[in-house]
């Protein structure tokens, strides 16, 4: 079975394509960082809707404010001002430990740099966010984790470290990784910025057919060819960006590209 063929008739990510539900709400969420005596705005009241099942490009140039709101949106930054909801429930104010948890079964992370455990195999690596969220015997998380890459064609590879497989094989062991708990929502922090261009058509292939499986999917990406494989961008710039909603008026300062 190809690749492709796997993702189209694999596991189910557990998603209603039907449903209108908002996976991310930002009311009016603003950063600031303190740069010795100087406070440096990252973020400057951001409104941002994210539908269930969208695939969405957030574009910005380096320094835009984009990885701070990476860091907002996958729950590993709350010292924020503004309101977030994540599957329509509010995430500010939480403490740490519930954050990790929401994090845990609600979000898969995929890395630029992979961020695989050197001294695991790739099966070792898939299955370390099943075995963290505790709710599963470890067979079960192994069972997962063997399927998830299974399905990004890594079936022979399982036993191999990082080191021993190529980059995109890494790559795809992360994306496995990420899928392991059926989370509803992919962050990909410039999933393709390490990789080349065979290689970037691979990885974007593979996020097309999660997306069309009904996988929501929020790539950051200063790359313009990398954005045009989504069906909507949002701009970044100076920690502004246009509000995400679906509206015939753009509104300053910043614009939104949807692609039908």
């Amino acid at each position: 079975m190809g690749l492709s063929t796997a993702l189209s008739t694999g596991l189910s990510t557990g998603l209603d394509t039907e449903s209108e539900e908002l996976v991310i709400r930002l009311d009016d969420v603003s950063k600031t960082y303190q740069h010795g005596s100087v406070p440096v705005r990252a973020l400057s009241h951001v409104d941002l809707e994210i539908a269930r099942g969208e695939y969405t490009a957030i574009m910005g140039p380096s320094g835009s404010g984009k990885s701070t709101l990476l860091h907002v949106l996958g729950l590993l930054d709350a010292g924020y001002e503004g309101r977030y909801e994540l599957l329509g429930e509010p995430v500010s104010g939480r403490t740490a430990e519930e954050l990790s948890a929401l994090r845990n079964r609600q979000i898969g992370f995929i890395f630029q740099t992979f961020h695989l455990l050197p001294h695991l195999s790739i099966l070792e690596n898939a299955e370390l966010p099943a075995l963290y969220a505790g709710n599963r015997p470890a067979r079960e998380c192994r069972a997962a984790a063997r399927a998830r890459l299974e399905q990004m064609g890594l079936g022979s590879r399982l036993n191999h470290k990082p080191q021993e497989i190529s980059i995109g094989q890494r790559q795809r062991a992360a994306i496995a990784r990420a899928l392991v708990n059926d989370p509803p929502l992919l962050l990909a922090d410039e999933p393709t910025g390490a990789l080349d261009s065979k290689t970037v058509a691979e990885i974007l292939d593979i996020l097309g057919e999660l997306h069309s499986n009904g996988t929501t999917i929020l790539l950051i990406t200063h790359d313009r060819d990398v954005s045009e494989a989504t069906e909507r961008t949002v701009h970044v710039r100076d920690g502004q960006m246009h509000d995400g909603r679906l509206s015939d008026e753009p509104r300053a300062p910043l614009r939104e590209t949807r692609r039908p």
